[in-house]
């Protein structure tokens, strides 16, 4: 009987042990910004004339970006990077945008690349205010003109923007519906709800608080934000939306790689940003 009790106990303390280690660790769950923070290569490695943009935040954080102009552009892209990696690694989502006639503005949130801070959800949010600034005050854009778009964390951010601002459009891809709601699904064996320290609630925010038009892209394939997550989040949008479905994995499926995929999101930017 000893043996049991005694067995019961590791068991139990194991088990609370893991539970504090994922709720003291959880940005480390979330964000990867160690993974590469070298900028390995600039837009006009690949033909695309660029600015280097250094924003300071709000709360004093110095934000890295490039700003890509086209030539008589449609509008501009304010494009949200996922959550590993940096700018340098999303070249061709560059070349796709300033290809279709798109200016674009893409940064790295604090933490990433040469970004400085730590990354947070209140940070990354503050990082998307100070980005939507930089081109509505010091660009002078039409908040009309602005088209977001975001894969998989940056989808979250994006959309959150979009909740307090009026873009043309919100373009989604590979995004989950709250963290929480991928931790149970990757950790069923954990308490998530009591633990959860991070929310980014893309679902209740198109359900309550975004108003432009919406794009959801997402692949069946996804292996790491299951294709459930695209399909709740298309019918969580109450207005215009259109749904983009993708193939290959969560690091695979990308919009630019196929040309159809790349003509629907081209006929959705322009409908909705004022060019048709």
């Amino acid at each position: 009987m000893n043996s049991l009790v005694n067995l019961a106990v590791v068991l139990i303390c194991s088990y609370l042990l893991l539970v504090l280690l994922v709720f003291f660790g959880q940005s480390r769950l979330i964000y990867f910004p160690q993974a590469v923070q070298e900028i390995k290569i600039t837009p006009d490695q690949v033909g695309l004339v660029y600015e280097s943009v250094e924003i300071v935040t709000a709360d004093d954080q110095t934000l890295h970006g490039w700003f890509v102009p086209a030539i008589a552009a449609k509008g501009t892209i304010l494009f949200f990077q996922g959550n590993a990696g940096n700018i340098s690694y999303r070249l061709d989502y560059l070349s796709m945008f300033n290809r279709l006639g798109y200016n674009v503005f893409i940064f790295d949130y604090r933490g990433y690349g040469q970004s400085s801070g730590t990354p947070s959800e209140l940070g990354t949010y503050q990082d998307a205010m100070d980005a939507w600034r930089y081109l509505t005050e010091v660009k002078g854009f039409a908040p009309s003109s602005i088209g977001l778009f975001g894969e998989s964390l940056g989808g979250a951010v994006a959309t959150w923007l979009a909740a307090q601002e009026n873009p043309g459009a919100l373009m989604l891809a590979s995004t989950f519906t709250s963290v929480p709601d991928l931790a149970e699904e990757i950790y069923p064996f954990l308490p998530i709800r009591l633990i959860a320290r991070f929310n980014y609630n893309t679902l209740k925010l198109l359900q309550s608080s975004v108003t432009c038009p919406v794009l959801i892209a997402h692949s069946p394939q996804d292996e790491i934000v299951p294709f459930e997550h695209g399909q709740n989040l298309y019918q969580a949008v109450p207005q215009k939306k259109q749904f983009l479905a993708l193939q290959g994995g969560h690091n695979e499926g990308f919009v630019f790689l196929r040309q159809d995929w790349v003509s629907m999101l081209q006929q959705f930017m322009d409908e909705n940003l004022g060019i048709i």
